[in-house]
Protein backbone atom coordinates (compact mmCIF):
# COMPACT_ATOMS: atom_id res chain seq x y z
CA UNK A 1 0.00 0.00 0.00
CA UNK A 2 1.55 3.73 -0.73
CA UNK A 3 1.91 5.97 2.21
CA UNK A 4 0.13 8.73 -0.08
CA UNK A 5 -3.56 7.85 -0.74
CA UNK A 6 -5.48 7.17 -4.09
CA UNK A 7 -6.93 10.21 -5.55
CA UNK A 8 -10.37 8.41 -5.18
CA UNK A 9 -13.24 8.29 -2.99
CA UNK A 10 -15.07 4.47 -2.53
CA UNK A 11 -18.43 3.46 -1.77
CA UNK A 12 -20.47 0.74 -0.33
CA UNK A 13 -23.28 -0.96 -1.00
CA UNK A 14 -24.20 -2.06 2.25
CA UNK A 15 -24.55 -0.26 5.51
CA UNK A 16 -21.27 -2.25 6.98
CA UNK A 17 -18.09 -2.97 5.05
CA UNK A 18 -17.15 -6.44 3.98
CA UNK A 19 -13.91 -8.53 5.04
CA UNK A 20 -13.13 -8.39 1.38
CA UNK A 21 -14.08 -4.70 1.44
CA UNK A 22 -11.73 -4.01 4.43
CA UNK A 23 -9.03 -5.91 2.68
CA UNK A 24 -8.86 -3.99 -0.89
CA UNK A 25 -9.29 -0.70 1.23
CA UNK A 26 -6.51 -1.69 3.33
CA UNK A 27 -4.46 -2.69 0.46
CA UNK A 28 -5.03 0.23 -1.98
CA UNK A 29 -6.02 3.11 0.32
CA UNK A 30 -8.27 5.41 -1.28
CA UNK A 31 -8.57 8.68 -0.12
CA UNK A 32 -11.97 8.97 1.38
CA UNK A 33 -15.53 6.78 1.94
CA UNK A 34 -18.78 8.21 0.39
CA UNK A 35 -21.84 7.19 2.11
CA UNK A 36 -25.55 7.41 0.99
CA UNK A 37 -28.79 6.96 2.47
CA UNK A 38 -28.21 2.79 2.08
CA UNK A 39 -25.38 2.74 3.99
CA UNK A 40 -26.94 4.96 7.37
CA UNK A 41 -29.33 3.94 9.45
CA UNK A 42 -28.41 5.19 12.59
CA UNK A 43 -26.00 7.26 15.02
CA UNK A 44 -24.13 4.50 16.42
CA UNK A 45 -24.09 1.89 12.80
CA UNK A 46 -23.41 5.19 10.99
CA UNK A 47 -20.17 5.80 13.75
CA UNK A 48 -19.01 1.92 13.57
CA UNK A 49 -19.28 2.18 9.67
CA UNK A 50 -16.79 5.21 9.55
CA UNK A 51 -14.27 3.68 12.47
CA UNK A 52 -14.15 0.59 10.29
CA UNK A 53 -12.97 2.48 7.30
CA UNK A 54 -10.98 4.73 8.87
CA UNK A 55 -8.97 1.50 10.62
CA UNK A 56 -9.16 -0.17 7.06
CA UNK A 57 -6.69 2.53 5.57
CA UNK A 58 -5.21 3.27 8.60
CA UNK A 59 -6.14 6.92 8.96
CA UNK A 60 -8.28 8.54 11.60
CA UNK A 61 -8.80 11.27 9.52
CA UNK A 62 -9.47 9.91 6.85
CA UNK A 63 -12.60 11.68 4.66
CA UNK A 64 -15.68 10.03 4.97
CA UNK A 65 -18.47 12.57 2.78
CA UNK A 66 -22.17 11.92 2.62
CA UNK A 67 -24.88 14.08 0.98
CA UNK A 68 -26.43 16.47 2.79
CA UNK A 69 -28.55 19.49 2.01
CA UNK A 70 -31.74 19.37 3.36
CA UNK A 71 -34.63 19.10 1.67
CA UNK A 72 -34.88 16.25 -0.74
CA UNK A 73 -31.02 15.67 -1.17
CA UNK A 74 -30.31 14.71 2.63
CA UNK A 75 -29.32 11.30 3.54
CA UNK A 76 -29.43 11.59 7.00
CA UNK A 77 -33.09 11.44 6.75
CA UNK A 78 -34.28 7.89 9.16
CA UNK A 79 -34.18 7.12 12.51
CA UNK A 80 -33.23 10.17 15.20
CA UNK A 81 -31.98 12.61 12.96
CA UNK A 82 -33.96 15.68 12.26
CA UNK A 83 -35.11 16.62 8.96
CA UNK A 84 -33.50 20.13 7.55
CA UNK A 85 -35.20 22.62 4.87
CA UNK A 86 -34.14 22.99 1.06
CA UNK A 87 -31.84 25.91 -0.22
CA UNK A 88 -34.87 27.25 -1.92
CA UNK A 89 -37.02 27.36 1.47
CA UNK A 90 -34.17 29.64 2.60
CA UNK A 91 -34.25 31.57 -0.58
CA UNK A 92 -38.00 32.50 0.08
CA UNK A 93 -37.56 33.70 3.75
CA UNK A 94 -34.82 35.43 2.52
CA UNK A 95 -36.87 37.13 -0.25
CA UNK A 96 -39.40 38.13 2.64
CA UNK A 97 -36.88 39.07 5.37
CA UNK A 98 -32.80 39.14 4.09
CA UNK A 99 -31.20 39.13 7.28
CA UNK A 100 -33.51 36.88 9.19
CA UNK A 101 -33.07 34.57 6.40
CA UNK A 102 -29.36 34.65 6.46
CA UNK A 103 -29.78 34.39 10.13
CA UNK A 104 -31.59 31.46 9.87
CA UNK A 105 -29.19 29.34 7.28
CA UNK A 106 -26.14 30.13 9.24
CA UNK A 107 -27.63 28.36 11.94
CA UNK A 108 -29.09 25.62 10.65
CA UNK A 109 -25.93 24.84 8.77
CA UNK A 110 -24.13 25.26 11.98
CA UNK A 111 -26.85 22.66 13.15
CA UNK A 112 -26.69 20.54 10.30
CA UNK A 113 -22.90 20.21 10.34
CA UNK A 114 -22.38 19.50 14.21
CA UNK A 115 -24.69 16.88 13.71
CA UNK A 116 -22.56 15.35 11.30
CA UNK A 117 -19.18 16.25 13.10
CA UNK A 118 -20.76 14.53 15.94
CA UNK A 119 -21.24 11.06 14.08
CA UNK A 120 -17.79 11.59 12.03
CA UNK A 121 -18.61 12.55 8.83
CA UNK A 122 -16.43 15.28 7.59
CA UNK A 123 -18.71 16.66 4.90
CA UNK A 124 -22.65 17.04 3.60
CA UNK A 125 -21.10 18.11 0.33
CA UNK A 126 -23.05 21.48 0.19
CA UNK A 127 -23.61 23.97 -0.44
CA UNK A 128 -25.49 23.69 -4.08
CA UNK A 129 -24.17 27.33 -5.89
CA UNK A 130 -26.06 26.44 -8.94
CA UNK A 131 -28.55 29.11 -10.91
CA UNK A 132 -32.24 27.67 -11.07
CA UNK A 133 -34.36 28.97 -14.58
CA UNK A 134 -37.41 28.06 -15.81
CA UNK A 135 -35.80 25.15 -18.24
CA UNK A 136 -33.21 23.97 -15.98
CA UNK A 137 -33.39 20.27 -15.15
CA UNK A 138 -35.68 19.32 -12.14
CA UNK A 139 -32.48 17.81 -10.68
CA UNK A 140 -31.81 20.90 -9.24
CA UNK A 141 -34.78 22.73 -8.65
CA UNK A 142 -35.49 23.62 -5.05
CA UNK A 143 -31.78 22.75 -4.28
CA UNK A 144 -30.52 26.12 -5.58
CA UNK A 145 -31.25 29.77 -4.24
CA UNK A 146 -32.58 30.82 -7.06
CA UNK A 147 -31.25 32.96 -10.12
CA UNK A 148 -29.36 35.82 -8.74
CA UNK A 149 -25.84 34.88 -9.01
CA UNK A 150 -25.57 37.68 -5.74
CA UNK A 151 -28.05 36.42 -3.86
CA UNK A 152 -26.80 32.69 -4.18
CA UNK A 153 -23.69 33.61 -3.52
CA UNK A 154 -24.59 35.70 0.04
CA UNK A 155 -26.61 32.63 0.79
CA UNK A 156 -24.25 30.17 -0.41
CA UNK A 157 -21.69 32.32 2.31
CA UNK A 158 -23.81 31.76 5.12
CA UNK A 159 -23.46 27.77 4.71
CA UNK A 160 -19.98 27.59 4.04
CA UNK A 161 -19.27 29.55 6.90
CA UNK A 162 -21.47 27.87 9.31
CA UNK A 163 -20.30 24.68 8.37
CA UNK A 164 -16.65 25.51 8.77
CA UNK A 165 -17.29 26.88 12.27
CA UNK A 166 -18.64 23.32 13.41
CA UNK A 167 -15.50 21.52 11.92
CA UNK A 168 -17.78 20.40 9.04
CA UNK A 169 -16.22 20.85 5.15
CA UNK A 170 -18.19 22.70 2.49
CA UNK A 171 -18.12 21.54 -0.77
CA UNK A 172 -19.22 23.72 -3.35
CA UNK A 173 -21.59 22.21 -6.48
CA UNK A 174 -21.70 22.00 -9.44
CA UNK A 175 -19.00 23.98 -10.12
CA UNK A 176 -18.64 25.91 -12.31
CA UNK A 177 -22.32 25.88 -12.82
CA UNK A 178 -24.96 23.08 -13.48
CA UNK A 179 -28.23 25.91 -13.78
CA UNK A 180 -28.45 25.77 -17.39
CA UNK A 181 -28.51 22.38 -17.85
CA UNK A 182 -32.00 21.40 -19.17
CA UNK A 183 -31.13 17.49 -18.66
CA UNK A 184 -30.35 15.07 -15.80
CA UNK A 185 -26.68 14.28 -15.98
CA UNK A 186 -27.11 11.67 -13.99
CA UNK A 187 -29.10 10.33 -16.99
CA UNK A 188 -27.75 12.04 -19.78
CA UNK A 189 -24.99 14.34 -20.98
CA UNK A 190 -26.18 18.22 -21.65
CA UNK A 191 -24.92 20.56 -22.98
CA UNK A 192 -24.77 23.91 -21.90
CA UNK A 193 -24.68 26.88 -25.00
CA UNK A 194 -24.57 29.44 -23.21
CA UNK A 195 -21.82 32.30 -24.53
CA UNK A 196 -19.00 32.62 -22.23
CA UNK A 197 -19.45 36.16 -21.80
CA UNK A 198 -23.12 34.88 -20.19
CA UNK A 199 -21.49 32.13 -17.95
CA UNK A 200 -19.42 34.25 -16.38
CA UNK A 201 -21.99 36.93 -15.40
CA UNK A 202 -24.31 33.94 -14.06
CA UNK A 203 -23.57 31.02 -13.58
CA UNK A 204 -19.95 31.24 -13.22
CA UNK A 205 -20.29 33.88 -10.26
CA UNK A 206 -21.26 32.51 -6.95
CA UNK A 207 -18.35 30.14 -7.08
CA UNK A 208 -15.93 33.00 -7.74
CA UNK A 209 -17.32 35.42 -5.14
CA UNK A 210 -16.76 32.11 -2.78
CA UNK A 211 -14.07 30.71 -4.76
CA UNK A 212 -12.43 30.60 -0.63
CA UNK A 213 -14.40 27.69 0.03
CA UNK A 214 -11.92 24.50 0.49
CA UNK A 215 -14.07 22.16 -1.57
CA UNK A 216 -15.83 21.56 -4.78
CA UNK A 217 -17.16 19.34 -7.10
CA UNK A 218 -16.97 19.66 -10.43
CA UNK A 219 -20.29 19.44 -12.99
CA UNK A 220 -20.42 16.95 -15.68
CA UNK A 221 -21.69 19.49 -18.10
CA UNK A 222 -20.62 19.93 -21.49
CA UNK A 223 -20.16 23.83 -21.66
CA UNK A 224 -19.51 24.27 -25.68
CA UNK A 225 -17.95 28.12 -25.69
CA UNK A 226 -15.16 26.07 -24.19
CA UNK A 227 -15.09 22.96 -24.90
CA UNK A 228 -17.14 21.08 -27.17
CA UNK A 229 -17.35 17.71 -26.59
CA UNK A 230 -16.24 16.97 -23.02
CA UNK A 231 -17.97 17.73 -19.56
CA UNK A 232 -16.10 19.95 -17.50
CA UNK A 233 -15.52 16.93 -14.84
CA UNK A 234 -12.55 15.66 -17.75
CA UNK A 235 -12.03 18.04 -19.75
CA UNK A 236 -8.24 19.91 -19.36
CA UNK A 237 -9.85 23.22 -21.03
CA UNK A 238 -12.59 23.71 -17.91
CA UNK A 239 -9.94 22.37 -15.40
CA UNK A 240 -8.18 25.41 -16.33
CA UNK A 241 -11.09 27.70 -16.82
CA UNK A 242 -12.20 26.70 -12.89
CA UNK A 243 -8.06 27.19 -12.08
CA UNK A 244 -7.26 29.93 -13.60
CA UNK A 245 -10.24 32.05 -15.06
CA UNK A 246 -12.11 31.67 -11.88
CA UNK A 247 -9.20 32.03 -9.95
CA UNK A 248 -10.23 28.40 -8.05
CA UNK A 249 -7.16 27.22 -5.98
CA UNK A 250 -9.68 24.22 -3.29
CA UNK A 251 -9.42 20.86 -3.66
CA UNK A 252 -11.49 19.69 -6.75
CA UNK A 253 -13.39 16.60 -6.87
CA UNK A 254 -15.75 15.02 -9.83
CA UNK A 255 -19.12 14.68 -9.06
CA UNK A 256 -20.22 10.77 -8.80
CA UNK A 257 -18.28 8.90 -11.97
CA UNK A 258 -21.08 6.82 -12.14
CA UNK A 259 -23.55 9.54 -13.54
CA UNK A 260 -24.28 8.76 -17.41
CA UNK A 261 -22.86 11.90 -18.91
CA UNK A 262 -19.42 10.32 -18.62
CA UNK A 263 -18.74 7.71 -20.99
CA UNK A 264 -16.66 4.07 -20.94
CA UNK A 265 -15.43 1.80 -17.94
CA UNK A 266 -15.25 2.95 -14.67
CA UNK A 267 -11.72 2.90 -14.48
CA UNK A 268 -11.75 4.63 -17.81
CA UNK A 269 -13.72 7.20 -15.94
CA UNK A 270 -11.55 7.51 -13.23
CA UNK A 271 -8.77 7.99 -15.56
CA UNK A 272 -10.38 10.51 -17.51
CA UNK A 273 -10.72 12.73 -14.14
CA UNK A 274 -7.36 12.79 -13.16
CA UNK A 275 -6.01 12.51 -16.57
CA UNK A 276 -8.00 16.27 -17.18
CA UNK A 277 -6.29 17.68 -14.00
CA UNK A 278 -8.79 17.45 -10.98
CA UNK A 279 -7.44 16.27 -7.98
CA UNK A 280 -9.94 13.65 -6.94
CA UNK A 281 -12.68 11.29 -8.75
CA UNK A 282 -15.78 10.10 -6.78
CA UNK A 283 -16.80 6.81 -7.23
CA UNK A 284 -19.81 6.68 -4.91
CA UNK A 285 -21.31 3.74 -4.53
CA UNK A 286 -20.77 0.34 -6.12
CA UNK A 287 -19.55 -3.47 -4.95
CA UNK A 288 -15.90 -5.00 -4.33
CA UNK A 289 -15.46 -5.91 -7.88
CA UNK A 290 -15.83 -2.18 -9.00
CA UNK A 291 -13.69 -0.35 -6.32
CA UNK A 292 -11.13 -2.93 -7.63
CA UNK A 293 -11.27 -2.07 -10.59
CA UNK A 294 -12.10 1.99 -9.57
CA UNK A 295 -8.71 1.70 -7.35
CA UNK A 296 -6.36 -0.18 -10.39
CA UNK A 297 -7.16 3.11 -12.15
CA UNK A 298 -6.58 5.73 -9.56
CA UNK A 299 -3.44 7.06 -8.77
CA UNK A 300 -1.64 8.29 -5.56
CA UNK A 301 -2.78 12.32 -5.11
CA UNK A 302 -0.81 14.89 -5.78
CA UNK A 303 1.37 17.45 -3.86
CA UNK A 304 -0.40 19.64 -4.87
CA UNK A 305 -3.75 17.91 -3.96
CA UNK A 306 -2.36 16.98 -0.96
CA UNK A 307 -1.47 20.90 -0.07
CA UNK A 308 -4.93 21.80 -0.86
CA UNK A 309 -6.38 18.83 1.36
CA UNK A 310 -3.85 20.53 4.19
CA UNK A 311 -4.99 24.04 3.71
CA UNK A 312 -8.68 23.10 4.30
CA UNK A 313 -8.61 21.02 7.05
CA UNK A 314 -6.14 24.02 8.51
CA UNK A 315 -9.45 26.27 8.30
CA UNK A 316 -12.04 23.86 10.61
CA UNK A 317 -13.29 25.44 13.36
CA UNK A 318 -14.57 23.14 17.11
CA UNK A 319 -17.78 24.99 17.79
CA UNK A 320 -20.42 22.94 19.57
CA UNK A 321 -23.77 23.16 19.06
CA UNK A 322 -27.03 22.28 20.27
CA UNK A 323 -28.35 20.43 17.12
CA UNK A 324 -31.86 20.01 18.12
CA UNK A 325 -31.86 23.46 19.98
CA UNK A 326 -31.37 24.76 17.33
CA UNK A 327 -33.23 23.03 14.87
CA UNK A 328 -36.12 24.27 16.38
CA UNK A 329 -34.57 27.76 16.55
CA UNK A 330 -34.76 27.38 13.05
CA UNK A 331 -38.48 26.68 12.67
CA UNK A 332 -39.23 28.82 15.45
CA UNK A 333 -37.63 31.74 12.69
CA UNK A 334 -39.90 30.68 9.92
CA UNK A 335 -42.89 30.45 12.08
CA UNK A 336 -42.39 34.03 13.57
CA UNK A 337 -41.74 35.12 9.46
CA UNK A 338 -43.45 37.90 8.00
CA UNK A 339 -46.20 36.91 5.41
CA UNK A 340 -45.22 35.98 1.53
Amino acid sequence: MSSTPLALFVGLPTPTISNDEFALFRDTNPLGLFVGRRNQREPEQTKRLIDRFREAVGRDDAPVFTDQEGGRVQHLDAGPWPLFRSFGQFAELARRDFDLGKKALRLSSQAMGAMMTELGLSSGCSPVLDLVFETTSAVIGARSFGPDPDFIAALGREVVDGLLETGNMPVMKHIPGHGRATLDSHKERPVVDASRETLTATDFKPFVALKDTPWAMVAHVVYSAYDAELPASISPVMHDVIRKDMGYDGVLISDCIFMQSLSGTLPERVAQVLDAGFDIALHSHGDVRESEAAAKAARPLTDAALARIAAGKARLGTLKVDVRAAHQQVEDMFASAPAA
